[in-house]
Parts: structure tokens; C-alpha cells; sequence
């Protein structure tokens, strides 16, 4: 069968059309995420809303330029925010609000890192706590700025952070996890001493939903700009962001964004993402979200449940994800067996059907996230852990 006729088979099969066929048919073999709304496994699967909006969005053109404007005044609405912009993911969020920040106090705000119209004299400075550091600050370096860190891993004082602002600073980055609260200065703390020196604040909260109030609580707070993953909790498409915050930075950051032909060009969104997470937003804030904590609670307590009473594993719950948000996880960890054990068995997991994918800890266990998990599918992965388990005689 040929990739095309195969794609077409899996999409129109009717009731004999599992989940993940379309997959199955090009050779890949779906995966139970149990790990959380990591981009490398898609985020998070869309809701139906999502992807009937976006299907309707796909059947006619539309100016762009217009339709961002429209979907970003809607979303700050509904966000309660002075606007909104949709950027191709929350990366690509970060690196629009850098050229921004850096920008901010130039005529026309368009970031130019070479040429003869470049201004070799702005603000490139990034001031962060070393507790924020995170993978995807690199978006900073990709704009022409350069991070400056504050305190260590453990504290920070108000003090470091007014040492570190200086006429070179284009912005506080800020990452709200919940987890590293001891050792950072406090949000609004850290929007008072940046703006009594003119200086904004970026709020990279791109993972952190729940709890919806969030949308609005950073900017609240005193952040200037707060961005958001498009394709984690809000269920929408997985190549979109959101920038949310003050009109005149978001304006500034449109300017530098696709579909220009600026810097921002090649991180694309198209009419059928601003739709997808516009709809996305409006099904995310009528959600219940109570009952989706029961039903999370639930699928933890299966595992706490399954663990009773072994002598090869122990299990507790976890009151936090792994970004630091409100959603509960079941820790599993190996009574006897090292880390390599432990990824042998995660390995065993994520290679044969059904594949489950996990995330490990620091030691020699891991966790299982509910949020990515399709009710029943706690079901298929204790089975698996089972059967693994006794495969690989793991226990005292």
C-alpha cells in the first residue's frame, strides 16, 4: 500500500478506525503518554472543538495580518488581558518578547541583528534567577540577547536583582514554578524593583495551566508579557503559542513576527492554528475544571491502589507535575533495582506495543502523569508494568 492510500485508509476506515492508525500506517507506532504534555510526544491531544474549528478555518483564505489581530483581541477577552498574540509556540513566543523588550524604546520596533539599519545600541541584557534557568531560554540568544543570572540555585535576595539592572537591561525573565518558591524573589516583588527602573517583565508560564486564572493572575501581578504553550493543558494546536500582556509590547512584537518578512518570519502560524487556539481558549475556560481533578485523582489513586501491599515497587502520590503546576502524580519507585534497571524497564515499556512512555526521576523510579492519559489507559499501563516487571525478575 502506498503512504498516500495508506493515510486514506486509516482516516475513512469507520468503526474499524482504532486511535493512532493514521500512525500505524506510515510505520509509527503510536504511544501512551503517561509522562506528561512534553513537546517530543505532541503536547497534548486537541479537543474536538479544536480540530472542527480548525478544519472549518481550512476551507477559505483569509489576510493574516487581519485574522492575528482578531484572534488576538478576542483571546485577550476572554483572558482578561490589554491583548494577546499567537506566536508558533511558546518558544517562539519567548523570542518575539525579547525582540520587543529589546526593541522597546526604538522608533519603528523592528528588531535588526545586522545590515546598516541595525542600532548596535540597545538593551540586550536578560536578568534571571539561576533557579529559572531553563532549556528554552536559548530564545533569548537567537534575538541578540545575552542572560545575566541572579542568586543560586537555593536563594536570592531583592538586592542581587537591583545590582543586576543596569541602562543594558532589556527585560526580567521570570519562570513561576511553583516548586522553586524558596529561592526566588516573589513575582510581584521582582515587577516592582524592574519597573521603578523602567524595565519590564516577562513571565514565562508556558506550561504552567493549571489553574486558568492563571491567564490572567501573572499580568495581574505586574508581569508586562506572559506566555503560554498553546498545545499543553489548553488542548489546543501544539505549534501554537500565546503572548499575553501589555497592548504596546504586543503591538512592538507583531512587528517582528510572521507574516512579515522580519526575523519572527520563519516561526509561522497559520489560519488554521490562530483559529485552532482560539477555540482552544474559549473551550479551555468553560471547561469543569473540578471534575477534571477528580478525574486525575482517580487515575493516581488506580496506581496507588495497584502498589498496595508489593514488595517490588512502592508508590506515592505526588502533589505536583513536573513543571511545578497543580496536578497530582503517581511516583513509582523500585524497591531493590538500580537506575539502569529502572531504564531498562522504561525502555521494555516504550519498545512493544503498547507503548507506554514514562518519565524517570533522580533515582531509580518514575512517574505516571494522568493529565496526558486517555481514561482506562492507567488500566493498560499497570498491565504493562506488570508484565515487565516479571519479565525482568525485578524485585527483593
Amino acid at each position: 500500500m502506498s503512504v498516500g492510500r495508506g493515510l486514506a485508509a486509516a482516516a475513512t476506515d469507520g468503526n474499524a478506525r482504532r486511535a493512532g492508525d493514521i500512525y500505524r500506517s506510515i510505520g509509527v507506532e503510536p504511544i501512551i503518554n503517561g509522562r506528561s504534555t512534553f513537546t517530543i510526544l505532541g503536547g497534548s491531544l486537541m479537543a474536538l472543538e479544536v480540530s472542527a474549528a480548525m478544519r472549518e478555518a481550512s476551507e477559505a483564505f483569509v489576510d493574516l495580518v487581519e485574522l492575528q489581530q482578531a484572534v488576538g483581541g478576542r483571546i485577550a477577552e476572554l483572558t482578561r488581558n490589554e491583548a494577546a498574540f499567537v506566536s508558533g509556540g511558546a518558544a517562539a513566543g519567548l523570542f518575539l518578547a525579547a525582540a520587543a523588550c529589546i526593541c522597546r524604546d526604538t522608533a519603528d520596533g523592528i528588531l535588526r541583528l545586522d545590515g546598516p539599519d541595525r542600532i548596535t545600541d540597545l538593551p540586550r541584557e536578560f536578568v534571571i534567577h539561576r533557579a529559572h534557568r531553563i532549556p528554552y531560554d536559548l530564545a533569548i540568544g537567537l534575538a541578540g540577547g545575552r542572560l545575566v543570572e541572579i542568586g543560586t540555585d537555593s536563594a536570592t535576595a531583592v538586592w542581587e536583582l537591583e545590582a543586576a539592572l543596569s541602562p543594558e537591561t532589556a527585560a526580567v525573565l521570570y519562570v513561576p514554578k511553583a516548586h522553586l518558591a524558596p529561592a526566588v524573589i516573589p513575582l510581584a516583588d521582582v515587577c516592582a524593583v524592574a519597573h521603578a527602573r523602567g524595565i519590564p517583565v516577562i513571565v514565562d508560564a508556558a506550561a504552567q495551566l493549571p489553574p486558568p486564572e492563571n491567564l490572567w493572575r501573572f499580568t495581574e501581578a505586574g508581569g508586562d508579557l506572559a506566555l503560554f504553550s498553546g498545545g499543553k493543558a489548553l488542548c489546543g494546536p501544539a505549534s501554537t503559542g500565546l503572548v499575553l500582556g501589555r497592548a504596546d509590547l504586543v503591538e512592538r512584537l507583531a512587528r517582528n513576527a510572521a507574516p512579515l518578512q522580519r526575523l519572527g518570519r520563519p516561526m509561522k502560524v497559520g489560519k488554521e492554528d490562530l483559529i485552532g487556539i482560539l477555540a482552544a481558549v474559549d473551550w479551555y475556560l468553560n471547561r469543569d475544571h473540578e471534575a477534571l481533578g477528580r478525574q486525575y485523582e482517580a487515575q493516581v489513586d488506580h496506581f496507588l491502589e495497584w502498589g498496595r501491599g508489593r514488595s517490588d515497587v512502592s508508590v506515592v502520590r505526588e502533589a505536583m507535575g513536573e513543571a511545578g503546576q497543580p496536578t497530582p502524580r503517581a511516583w513509582i519507585r523500585l524497591s531493590s533495582a538500580s537506575a539502569g534497571e529502572r531504564d531498562t524497564l522504561l525502555a521494555r515499556l516504550r519498545g512493544e506495543p503498547p507503548r507506554v512512555d514514562l518519565l524517570a526521576d533522580e533515582e531509580n523510579g518514575f512517574y505516571v502523569a494522568p493529565e496526558t492519559l486517555v481514561p482506562g489507559e492507567e488500566l493498560i499501563i499497570s498491565r504493562r508494568l506488570d508484565a515487565v516487571l516479571a519479565l525482568l525478575a525485578i524485585g527483593p
